[in-house]
């Protein structure tokens, strides 16, 4: 048997919540501490200012001795006020010019292909707690385009699929997104795995999906975790093969990365 890691890990941007700073060398010790095989990232800055004007996958991908690395934007420019930046509509970030931002995958195994789904913003903005220096404020935040990012991955006994998600904050519209994933995803190479931030609680994505729920842990906010909004989800997994996981706050995001240890 061959065990592997998956993780998920929203970097909130590669920000340290307790003082609001950004440090390249800092996200690639959180990513070395979570040792996954394969890692699903969220909210990834590429050549954003307030990141210090590196590729966040590439760090994370170079610290785990990663074969293939994947950025998909979500955005061009720096989302925040909904003014300054435009919707994305590119499969592959690599040659994007100028700061974007959108999520990522990080694998050490090989991929075999890459595919997209993207899902357009909520039309309207709600009042979000947003951290920062000091105090989280709560502002009014507008919704963003939403999209998975999935890879046929080169497994032990075969091809894998692993898909990764950031979803909307408005409730239903999450809810939505993540049962046009796993439909999505029912086409491709099993075992399969979906796993993200879903901004949605607890059971619920097991409950709207079917899917085998493969951690339970409260991932959200990293320094006091309450709620579960970080999840990793699989179908056709065989009975016995989950040996191991983990919810890890690291000193970059205000989300806890969580891990599931897989033999197959």
């Amino acid at each position: 048997m061959t065990r592997l890691r998956f993780g998920t890990f929203n970097l909130l941007h590669g920000m340290a919540p307790r003082d609001g700073t950004v440090d390249p060398q800092r996200l690639a010790a959180a990513a070395r501490t979570l040792d996954a095989d394969i890692v699903g990232l969220q909210e990834v800055d590429r050549w954003q200012t307030r990141s210090g004007g590196v590729d966040q996958a590439q760090v994370v991908g170079r610290a785990l001795g990663a074969q293939a690395i994947r950025f998909v934007p979500s955005v061009h420019g720096t989302p925040g006020d909904g003014t300054s930046w435009i919707a994305a509509t590119e499969v592959d970030g690599s040659q994007t010019v100028g700061p974007t931002y959108g999520i990522a995958m990080v694998s050490r195994l090989p991929v075999r292909s890459w595919w997209v789904r993207r899902f357009a913003a909520a039309p309207f903005a709600l009042p979000l707690l947003v951290p920062g220096e000091g105090r989280p404020r709560l502002l009014q935040v507008p919704d963003e385009p939403r999209l998975a990012l999935a890879a046929v991955v080169e497994g032990p006994l075969g091809a894998i699929t692993v898909v990764t998600a950031h979803l909307s904050f408005v409730p239903g519209y999450n809810a939505r997104q993540l049962r046009a994933i796993t439909r999505w995803v029912a086409r491709m190479p099993q075992p399969a795995f979906v796993l993200g931030d879903f901004n949605l609680p607890g059971s619920l994505p097991r409950l709207l999906t079917g899917w085998s729920a493969l951690r339970t842990a409260a991932t959200y906010p990293s320094y006091r975790p309450r709620v579960q909004l970080d999840h990793v989800l699989a179908r056709g997994l065989p009975g016995g093969a989950v040996v191991g996981g983990q919810a890890w706050s690291l000193p970059v995001s205000d989300h806890c990365a969580l891990t599931v240890d897989v033999e197959l």
